[in-house]
């Protein structure tokens, strides 16, 4: 297997005639947590669709554990072991907590062993199953979203902005979520994000996305990343 989860080579791609993404070359190793960081409208959720196959491919590639995804519909993306957290909330708003939860997995027979792994973590779902998610707050349908994700147990998360317009508690549950799932099962995690602590605390290492081009990219752990960060966000 190849000791790259995620690797783009001189990606290119955009919406019809806008270019967004310019030769992009971006890897992720198995196992690391890096977090995408930069201002709104530079490239950050079209990057996250290019790679799942929802806009097209105009030059480049993409793999996965070595396999080329590059060409490859979005479920047969998602069959390759990458489970993916929209900014747009992706949930059946009329279908229960349970089926939002069971969408996630290839064999239902293994709902209940899964849903008791992460209960722990998400306990404000444990004696709600039979809810419809439309009726849950805000954070709590971004809560479900990282819960599915974790229930289809992937070797890759794709987050898309999961913190915003929440309130810090549920962000510092989300963050535990993720630590866990990492420890437990050594998941490779790809982060967009614009908070930056959330971002720095989950993540070992962060990358700046800048009309379509990293910009820069280091250690999360580095005392000097957060005012880096910074740097960019402000220019």
């Amino acid at each position: 297997m190849s000791q790259l989860a995620l690797n783009l080579k001189d990606v290119t791609s955009g919406y019809k005639a806008s270019v967004v993404l310019r030769k992009l070359s971006f890897s992720v190793a198995n196992g690391e947590a890096v977090a995408l960081l930069g201002k709104n409208g530079m490239g950050k959720t079209t990057l996250l669709k290019t790679i799942m196959g929802y806009l097209p491919k105009q030059s480049g590639a993409v793999h996965v554990h070595g396999q080329d995804i590059t060409r490859l519909p979005p479920h047969r993306i998602a069959r390759a072991g990458i489970a993916y957290a929209p900014q747009e909330h992706a949930l059946f708003q009329d279908l229960s907590i349970r089926d939002n939860l069971r969408l996630g997995l290839v064999n239902v027979s293994v709902f209940d062993e899964r849903f008791a792994e992460i209960e722990p973590i998400f306990p404000v779902f444990g004696s709600r199953l039979r809810q419809y998610a439309g009726t849950l707050s805000g954070g709590e349908q971004k809560m479900l979203l990282v819960a599915r994700a974790l229930m289809m147990r992937p070797s890759i998360i794709l987050l898309d902005e999961i913190t915003e317009g929440l309130q810090p508690s549920v962000i510092d549950r989300l963050a535990d979520a993720l630590l866990w799932e990492r420890s437990r099962h050594g998941t490779t995690l790809l982060l967009i994000e614009q908070n930056v602590p959330f971002a720095l605390k989950v993540a070992d290492r962060y990358a700046v996305l800048k009309q379509g081009e990293i910009v820069d990219e280091g250690n999360a752990k580095d005392d000097a990343a957060a005012e880096s960060i910074y740097e960019h966000l402000r220019v």
